[in-house]
């Protein structure tokens, strides 16, 4: 189902969702925080930029949906890491299990079984919010969302990479004190990290590390 993304990858981004959850709380495991709970808003906010108002005119907002998928992405990897007690080496070997997982058989959901084939974008994201209320974690589902918001997981394993770079980067130059500056000659930061991250190979292992020693060179001393 996955083709395009590696097991190095994977491992990759879960030890990125770690380091940033223990900055957030060093304690994040105990804590359990309810990360499917962050999963239905995320997807509730897609449904927002795609537009589902039948009583007034709205545009798909296609950058930002994807933008919200990338979010969702992360409180995924955070709940599989926070089944697995924070080990990565288990918590990868789930995710690879779930990632296998084909779901164009559907998926049952309260007794009702729900062709997922032949729902449209707007039926997925509800059907995700409902799977996350109820913390089932549907990654098929999830897959043929990636497909609808014309996303591989390829491109998404390089937006949640340099959104979490960039989320560290931040706090490690002063972005919970306020002495971070969001613009550098002119323009601001995420502008910056698009234009890294065209210039390096996503492929290798340390593309990470590279892309925040990038932002560090460029960042105004």
């Amino acid at each position: 189902m996955c083709s395009d993304i590696s097991k190095a990858q994977i491992s990759t981004m879960l030890r990125l969702q770690a380091a940033m959850n223990s900055k957030v709380d060093p304690d994040w495991v105990a804590a359990a925080y309810p990360y499917m709970r962050a999963v239905v808003i995320e997807a509730a906010e897609a449904m927002e930029h795609h537009g589902w108002k039948w009583w007034k005119k709205q545009h798909c907002d296609l950058p930002q949906l994807q933008m919200e998928l990338v979010d969702i992405w992360h409180f995924l990897l955070s709940e599989v890491l926070l089944r697995e007690s924070g080990d990565l080496e288990r918590a990868s070997t789930a995710l690879l299990d779930h990632l296998q997982n084909d779901a164009t058989a559907g998926i049952v959901v309260d007794g009702t079984h729900f062709e997922l084939q032949q729902m449209n974008l707007l039926e997925k994201l509800q059907l995700l919010i409902a799977t996350g209320a109820t913390n089932r974690l549907e990654f098929g589902l999830f897959a043929l969302i990636l497909t609808d918001c014309q996303m591989s997981w390829a491109e998404l394993y390089r937006q949640y990479v340099g959104k979490n770079v960039l989320n560290f980067f931040r706090q490690d130059h002063g972005y919970k004190d306020g002495s971070y500056q969001k613009i550098w000659h002119g323009r601001e930061d995420n502008e910056h990290l698009v234009e890294l991250m065209g210039a390096l190979p996503d492929q290798n292992e340390d593309y990470p590390e590279k892309l925040y020693q990038a932002l560090k060179l460029h960042y105004p001393a």
